[in-house]
């Protein structure tokens, strides 16, 4: 898994930065042949509201099957002409982002997006016959 502490562009207020990575980035993401198999935001509260020191507007998870496809998709995305550097800028002070690979230990939470921890979940592809994962 991937973790990236990013930041909003100066001057971009916290509703315009949710609203643009939600409905533009992230749908632009996934839109690549190559995807990651879980990709989370997690956004903190307006800086006017945090009642903590933090220099970052969103935490970041990415994970991939394994470490072959996770370098698969960044050549994908951060090959030249790719567009993702250009669609960052809109909306991300891209100088501040800082990202790292994690190990994950003990991820499974009773009901998270509805299933069950070991719950077999049916994968529908956009092409291809579904597969079973869990």
């Amino acid at each position: 898994m991937t973790v990236a502490l990013l930041t909003a562009r100066d001057g971009l207020d916290r509703r315009d930065f949710v609203d643009y990575y939600e409905n533009h980035h992230a749908p632009f993401i996934l839109s690549f042949p190559l995807r990651p198999l879980r990709y989370s935001r997690r956004y903190l509260p307006d800086r006017s509201e945090r009642r903590f020191s933090a220099d970052f507007d969103v935490v970041t998870q990415m994970a991939f099957a394994d470490e072959q496809s996770y370098r698969a998709w960044l050549g994908v995305v951060l090959a030249e002409g790719s567009g993702v550097a250009e669609d960052e800028a809109r909306f991300l002070d891209r100088s501040r982002t800082r990202s790292w690979s994690v190990e994950v230990h003990g991820d499974a939470m009773p009901g998270e997006d509805g299933i069950e921890p070991g719950a077999a979940v049916l994968l529908r592809p956009e092409s291809g016959p579904p597969t079973l994962a869990g």
